[in-house]
């Protein structure tokens, strides 16, 4: 399984980020949630600091690269092997930075890589 962070997280069933939560881990992968406001989705804990995470296969982002920039350091820090950058998240700069500290950068939506076993 592959543990992974979603950041952008949020409790509302009409966003993505929360539908990403809930299949994830019916998909029994481990997640860790950040957002902007503390709540949980699926029996995960939304928090809002970046915690000190240790075994982090993916980040996925449901942030707009604007609101991206403040998690540059955090994200690289975690040494994921990918991060997935779902529609709308795309970041040219982020995506360099990725590859040049050996992060695979996706541009794909977790929801389908998970439906499609890509995952």
């Amino acid at each position: 399984m592959k543990k992974t962070l979603v950041l952008g997280a949020s409790e509302n069933p009409e966003r993505y980020s929360n539908k990403a939560i809930q299949r994830l881990t019916a998909h029994a992968h481990p997640v860790v949630a950040v957002g902007r406001k503390a709540g949980e989705v699926s029996g995960v804990p939304i928090i809002t600091t970046a915690p000190n995470e240790q075994g982090v296969d993916t980040v996925t982002l449901y942030l707009n690269p604007v609101a991206q920039k403040e998690y540059y350091n955090y994200i690289l820090s975690l040494h994921p092997k990918r991060i997935i950058f779902n529609p709308g998240t795309e970041n040219e700069e982020l995506e360099a930075l990725a590859r040049e500290n050996g992060i695979q950068a996706v541009e794909a939506c977790t929801l389908v890589m998970l439906s499609t076993g890509q995952y």
